[in-house]
């Protein structure tokens, strides 16, 4: 595992009992707990199947494919993000995709969601990403109000496509 390059850090210059810091082993509890109440308000807690496990070897493993963030307000776990480095062909560099941003309902209101985003951004342009993307549910309106009061526009050209696992399990692949 390599060490975080980003310390923790107030989420404004006034705020100095409210952090964003990156995740460390001996959170995957607290992570799967934020995981399960954002299905939740996605409408799908069914979906949600990550255990403390999968999540401790996506971001802490051998070789990590994920990276996370907590927001703490007020000593009190917030919300997080969770993200991963994606890249663009036509750009030549690498992007950086925001998998999850989730801020507790009763934590909602106080700049956490704008605090996340912004400092993804900041990790972004540090590590000389040419862009930041991420999706959205359509209903989700003040998700989609909130991104793009801050400048962030939806790609309609595009459509995303899964496979899933039992789509990849049925595909006849090379040994």
């Amino acid at each position: 595992m390599q060490p975080n390059p980003w310390p923790s850090k107030p989420m404004s210059p006034t705020d100095r009992d409210s952090t964003i810091r990156p995740a460390r082993p001996g959170d995957e509890k607290l992570l799967i707990d934020l995981i399960r109440e954002l299905a939740v308000y996605e409408k799908a807690p069914e979906e949600a199947v990550a255990t403390p496990e999968l999540i401790h070897q996506a971001l802490f493993g051998e070789r990590p494919t994920a990276e996370a963030v907590i927001a703490e307000w007020e000593g009190q776990p917030a919300g997080f993000a969770l993200f991963f480095h994606n890249f663009s062909t036509w750009l030549g560099k690498p992007g950086l995709y925001l998998e999850d941003l989730f801020v507790r309902e009763d934590m909602r209101g106080n700049g956490i969601g704008k605090a996340l985003l912004l400092h993804l951004a900041g990790i972004a342009r540090e590590r000389g990403c040419g862009r930041m993307e991420w999706s959205v549910l359509d209903w989700n309106t003040p998700a989609i109000d909130f991104y793009e009061s801050l400048g962030a526009r939806p790609q309609s050209e595009w459509t995303v496509y899964r496979l899933d696992a039992n789509a990849l399990s049925a595909l006849d692949t090379p040994d």
